[in-house]
């Protein structure tokens, strides 16, 4: 179920029967020459809307507020300053929250958005709140991720590569300039190889100054099918196992209750 298309009674019934919702973390960013800007929200949300299908949730509006920095040279790539992404993001968990929602699914589908939500993940032992969050780690079980590595024939990936290609193939068609894919893959260069292993903010750009990396000429509609059914079937899965879980709830409890004696 899509949160906007509810009415608002039908929308608390939803509430109360599924009580998961599911928020897809995305990005306005560029993806080489042959993708479109939204590429990551816009399969994320689709596989969302698919794995809802199969195990009823209630998936959020299409969210495309995240990290995204290294792409701010590009043309079209939307940014917030890093405070007010910090404070947006959290507003939007507690307004689902306030909505009733006790667990939120938090699925990113954007790389550069690990650290941030992973961060904010653990924000969430800050301050007790109504809900728990829930971070899926994969997007395959592993039978689908040892037969997606059969299938794929690149020997590297990234960003705009077989795999992302393959995913809005498999979402959105009519959306990708086959005929616009660079001709040679895109590789590491490397020009900070010089350095004992480093995390920098400039570390993407220096690697991938073009924001494409690896190769997206083997990408087919038929592969790209696969890879979002198998998606959209582990999601379902993790759906339900987040609907049975009391663990979160009474481990975030009994975290609060110490933090009060120990404050108090």
């Amino acid at each position: 179920m899509q949160w906007e298309h509810l009415t608002s009674t039908d929308f608390a019934r939803a509430v109360q029967d599924t009580g998961v919702c599911i928020i897809t973390m995305g990005v306005v960013e560029k993806h080489s020459e042959h993708l479109p800007l939204g590429t990551d929200f816009l399969t994320a949300h689709k596989i969302a809307c698919l794995a809802a299908e199969k195990e009823p949730a209630v998936v959020f509006p299409p969210f495309y507020f995240g990290q995204i920095y290294e792409a701010r040279c590009f043309p079209g790539t939307i940014t917030l300053k890093p405070a007010l992404l910090i404070e947006l993001i959290q507003s939007v968990f507690d307004e689902i929250g306030r909505n009733g929602f006790k667990k939120i699914i938090v699925l990113n589908g954007h790389g550069g958005n690990n650290h941030l939500l992973g961060f904010l993940a653990q924000c969430s032992l800050w301050e007790e709140k109504p809900y728990q969050l829930y971070l899926p780690m994969r997007h395959l079980s592993s039978e689908a991720e040892a037969a997606w590595k059969e299938m794929q024939d690149a020997a590297y990936g990234g960003h705009a590569c077989e795999t992302e290609t393959c995913q809005v193939l498999g979402t959105y068609p009519e959306l990708v300039k086959m005929d616009r894919i660079p001709e040679e893959p895109a590789i590491p260069l490397g020009r900070l190889a010089h350095l004992p292993p480093t995390y920098t903010g400039i570390w993407w750009y220096s690697d991938y100054p073009n924001h494409y990396a690896g190769d997206a000429r083997p990408a087919t509609l038929e592969k790209g099918q696969k890879l979002i059914q198998w998606s959209a079937e582990y999601l379902a899965d993790y759906i339900a196992a987040v609907k049975a879980d009391t663990a979160v709830a009474a481990l975030s409890k009994e975290f609060f209750e110490r933090m009060s004696r120990v404050s108090g």
